[in-house]
């Protein structure tokens, strides 16, 4: 799928182009995917891109292989950190080719809230906690995610997170935006997969609603996360009784 839109030259990632000579067997994991089955060439055309969608629409995989391809450990954290607790990443960064900007980040940082734990223990390992606000793993997991944005993302970064949402409260995601607002306004350029309604409420983001027909640009009151939420919030008993009908 290729988009129409024409990127910024200030962003770190420009556009994310598939290989797709390379690809033999489509029918495999991950080039079965939608999202890759139809990928092209996808432009970013904002500080903050989502990447949003259905369980198994492929949000995490295509940010996973964008991650490892700009040089992120799979497991996450800081381009410097190589540690492996167990090889799960897909090969699909192999067949990715990112086009970049003129300026190189001055910061950057895989965030995956499955294998946080791991990077936790990584920073612990290296006595890096002047760098993280102190041990990430004598904070809650939702203290340590806010931990990380505030004293560890330093700006004019480029920030891939996935579903960060997962350890932080309504509450904290709306300090998270506030966070990620101060970054992008400093160059900073996130990237970020989520099914967090709030999250996705961030001013001027781009919003890719990945489904059937690959990436799909759409505004934020037409997502389903928005339409779903403010259904429910609205009409709670009416929606549990359909639900719950027999």
């Amino acid at each position: 799928m290729k988009q129409s839109a024409m990127p910024q030259y200030d962003l770190f990632i420009r556009s994310v182009v598939l290989k797709r000579e390379r690809v033999e067997e489509w029918e495999t994991y991950p080039f079965c995917l939608p999202v890759v089955r139809t990928l092209d060439k996808l432009d970013f055309t904002s500080r903050v891109t989502f990447l949003a969608g259905e369980n198994g629409s492929g949000k995490s995989t295509l940010l996973e292989a964008i991650a490892v391809n700009y040089g992120f450990n799979p497991e996450g954290g800081s381009r410097n950190f190589n540690f492996s607790t167990y090889e799960t990443h897909s090969p699909l960064s192999d067949f990715l080719t990112l086009w970049k900007g003129a300026y190189k980040a001055e910061d950057g940082f895989f965030l995956r809230a499955e294998s946080f734990y791991n990077v936790a223990s990584e920073v612990d390992r290296l006595a890096l906690w002047e760098s993280y606000g102190g041990s990430l793993h004598r904070q809650s997991h939702g203290e340590s995610f806010m931990s990380l944005l505030m004293n560890r993302f330093r700006g004019k970064g480029m920030y891939i997170l996935d579903e960060p949402e997962a350890a932080l409260s309504p509450m904290r995601q709306l300090a998270m935006i506030a966070r990620m607002r101060d970054l992008a306004q400093e160059g900073s350029q996130f990237i970020i997969a989520t099914h967090s309604p709030i999250l996705l409420g961030y001013p001027e983001a781009d919003i890719l609603v990945l489904g059937e027909d690959g990436p799909v640009r759409t505004p934020y009151e037409e997502t389903e996360h928005y339409t779903l939420t403010r259904a429910f919030l609205r009409h709670p008993k009416k929606i549990l009784d359909e639900l719950f009908r027999d």
